[in-house]
């Protein structure tokens, strides 16, 4: 039996759905202390004492931390920028920053002690928007002592990105198309809340997070606390859910320096309404101005972000400039120029998030093809199609080619919505392509160990946060070595057991880790080939392996299993095998390196507003993905599904609000709107391209983020169609689509 290619069931898929599965927060510690933090009622102020007497009166509390009792200076850590304190030390930088920690015996105690702590404070003035953010007389986010030899230190502007190609001011085009389009500050609303715990003792720091990235976060302790990263364990269960959010270290450092005041493990579990406190996507501004030519094609396009990432870096710098540099999509574009700026403010730290600022330039450059479609009487599949880039020609100069047949992928949309077909009154149709560049650089090493039973233990440090993971890599070690997936077991989530991996993120786990697991099971086949040479007396490169058969000169067939058994004799033992899969960093490359692979997603949506509340119910959502080779059909289906809802809430009602002390007013699962199954589409088609032409194993590329990408742009332009109304700032509310219906009817009649 094949298992490549087939749609095999979710490996641990059953403890999900029974409720088996557990998670950081089912993790319970021996002795642990129950940690709550505790904030302040706005976004910044100067913090003039903590008084921390009644809190300590509290049974069971154990310890109180503040910045005082921290090293002095205050450590501060962070992915690429160490700019973030352990507590906030002067001044409260967002709204949800801890000023003060209690640890106590039970989480009732330290909940109460928390109440109990009195700070003292001065509410000062707010940066919340870019347009403040900007303004030279705005109160600075960040200390210009804590930006040493940075240029841009006496500004909020942290990064500057600019790339351009081209001459865009001398290019000359027939129409010349300029708008703003804003992208609205939106949270991960992973199932699972954060969740943390550490432990000290002699052997050095244990640290429980669900983390995507436990390399990343043991680098990060070790430099924290001044520690040999063989002296930090991070153990990593599986997340419930993360699309990025649970990316980078939040509150372990915290939680390790309490461990070793205390003298017993802490542990941290937030609540969901403390989890939007600690994390979202960048909120964005996206001025474009496009230029084309009378027959739709793409002069020039000279584009301007402003990124809003919060009050520290985190990842945000390079979602930005990660993200910037493919701004101008998936099109042929003789001259460009992009500037995109990673801009502080006091708000929640923003981080990655699905599609890495990809979805926020999508938004703005497609509803750019659908105006000029419109003005110019072209067809806006036709446009597209014109501007689309073909395989293997240059999207940005010098950088990775078109690695797809995207006008396939564009062609399978437009047929499966219908596309030209009559149309029942009052609904539309809207299609839109987006790009995301992968991984530019990484490592994933892997362990495989072939046991004296034919069981294989498969090592590796990627984290499975619900992607499935631990499906794909069964699968290629059940076909490379002919054994069946159950008795394959993949090992990962433990820095002392599994070997590195750079990061699980950039959908990079299948062709990363996959072609690492790959070569490792090319690793163990040689070593077979060596055993059965030495038992048959002949050269190894005589023998062949398939599928698990070992096939000798003469004919002679034979199982893995029984050539290593008798290779290993009666005193037993196994085959340890490594493979390794690099991709270097380029330093003279804009990004740090050439992408490996394009995510490249066309979705088309056919859909119905209604006129007297401007209410959208889409009819039928198709996204259509090119993914090279599917791995396992069932689940890239399912992961370009969960991305086409997920970019629905954004596109249709997901947004943080703040309030003038800069709180997010609408937390929690009550005043935050997700999609539920009453706002699914109808009918929700996934369609998977394969033409063997990516990096990974097997002609694989990265999936699961594409289905995300164009969502909103696709639906705005529905809307359009249906209404003749133009929305260029997101979430498309039925109020937003209302009032621009009356914009163009008072009425708001349809327009046709």
């Amino acid at each position: 039996m094949t298992n490549v290619g087939a749609s095999a069931g979710r490996v641990g898929g059953l403890d999900r759905v029974t409720g088996r599965q557990r998670y950081m927060a089912d993790i319970r510690l021996e002795d642990a202390l129950h940690v709550k933090l505790v904030t302040l009622p706005c976004a910044r102020a100067r913090i003039v004492g903590v008084d921390t007497s009644r809190a300590w009166q509290v049974p069971g509390v154990r310890a109180v931390f503040t910045a005082a009792d921290l090293p002095d200076p205050m450590p501060r850590y962070g992915v690429h920028y160490d700019d973030r304190p352990v507590l906030a030390v002067g001044e409260t930088k967002f709204h949800g920053e801890p000023v003060a920690a209690v640890a106590a015996d039970t989480l009732d105690a330290a909940q109460k002690a928390a109440a109990l702590v009195g700070v003292d404070y001065e509410e000062l003035p707010a940066v919340l928007d870019v347009r403040t953010a900007l303004d030279p007389a705005a109160p600075l986010v960040v200390d210009p002592e804590l930006r040493p030899d940075d240029p841009l230190a006496h500004t909020n502007v942290r990064r500057e990105f600019r790339y351009t190609w081209g001459d865009p001011d001398s290019a000359a085009a027939d129409l010349v198309i300029e708008n703003t389009y804003t992208f609205p500050m939106v949270t991960h609303f992973a199932i699972e809340p954060h969740a943390f715990a550490v432990a000290v003792d002699e052997t050095g720091v244990t640290v429980w997070s669900a983390i995507q990235h436990p390399y990343i976060l043991q680098r990060v302790m070790a430099r924290v606390l001044g520690l040999p990263w063989s002296k930090v364990r991070v153990i990593a269960p599986d997340p419930g859910g993360a699309f990025g959010g649970k990316g980078y270290p939040k509150f372990e450092p915290l939680l390790a320096y309490m461990a070793m005041a205390t003298g017993r493990p802490c542990r941290l579990v937030l609540t969901l309404e403390e989890t939007f406190q600690a994390v979202r996507r960048n909120n964005a501004e996206v001025r474009i101005r496009t230029g084309f030519a009378a027959d739709g094609s793409l002069r020039f396009q000279d584009i301007e972000a402003d990124f809003l990432m919060g009050a520290y870096v985190d990842i945000s710098a390079r979602v930005i400039s990660k993200s910037s540099h493919l701004a101008a999509g998936p099109y042929r574009t003789p001259h460009a120029r992009i500037l995109a700026r990673a801009i502080h403010s006091h708000t929640p730290p923003s981080t990655a998030m699905r599609g890495f600022g990809t979805p926020q330039f999508t938004w703005a450059l497609e509803q750019q093809m659908d105006e000029a479609a419109r003005r110019l009487g072209i067809d806006r599949l036709e446009i597209r199609l014109r501007n689309l880039a073909r395989k293997g020609e240059e999207v940005v100069p010098g950088d990775t080619p078109a690695d797809g047949d995207w006008v396939e992928s564009v062609q399978k949309a437009a047929a499966a919505i219908g596309w030209g077909e009559p149309l029942p009154e009052g609904r539309g149709r809207g299609l839109a392509v987006g790009i995301k560049s992968s991984a530019t650089a990484g490592a994933a090493y892997s362990i495989l160990r072939f046991l004296y039973d034919g069981s294989v233990f498969v090592l590796v440090g990627t984290s499975d946060m619900g992607q499935g993971a631990r499906t794909i890599l069964t699968q290629i070690v059940a076909d490379e070595l002919g054994v069946p997936p159950e008795s394959v077991n993949v090992v990962m989530g433990d820095t002392a057991a599994a070997p590195f991996d750079y990061s699980t993120s950039a959908s990079r786990s299948t062709v990363f880790m996959g072609g690492s697991v790959l070569r490792g099971c090319a690793d163990l086949k040689d070593q077979v080939r060596r055993i059965g040479a030495r038992l048959q007396g002949c050269e190894p490169d005589q023998i062949e392996i398939e599928r698990g058969i070992v096939r000798f000169p003469g004919g002679e067939e034979r199982s893995i299993v029984e050539v290593v058994q008798e290779g290993l004799g009666p005193v037993g033992g196994e085959l340890i095998a490594v493979g390794t899969m690099r991709g270097e960093a380029d330093p003279t490359h804009p990004i740090g390196g050439r992408p490996w692979f394009y995510e490249f997603n066309c979705t088309a949506v056919e859909l119905e507003v209604d006129r007297k509340t401007g209410e959208v119910l889409i009819h039928k959502h198709v996204t259509v993905a090119d993914v090279g080779k599917a791995i396992n059909p069932l689940q890239v289906e399912s992961q370009d599904e969960g991305a086409a809802v997920m970019g629905l809430g954004h596109t249709l009602m997901e947004h943080l609000v703040l309030d003038e002390h800069g709180r997010i007013v609408n937390l929690g699962a009550l005043d935050y709107r997700i999609p539920t199954t009453k706002d699914v589409p109808l009918q929700l088609e996934s369609i998977i391209v394969e033409n063997g032409d990516g990096p990974g194993p097997y002609g694989a590329k990265g999936v699961g983020e594409g289905g995300l990408l164009c969502v909103a742009a696709a639906v705005a332009s529905a809307v359009n169609e249906a209404t003749g109304a133009v929305v260029r700032d997101l979430p498309l509310t039925p109020e937003r689509i209302w009032r621009a219906m009356r914009e163009v009817t008072p009425s708001g009649a349809s327009p046709r």
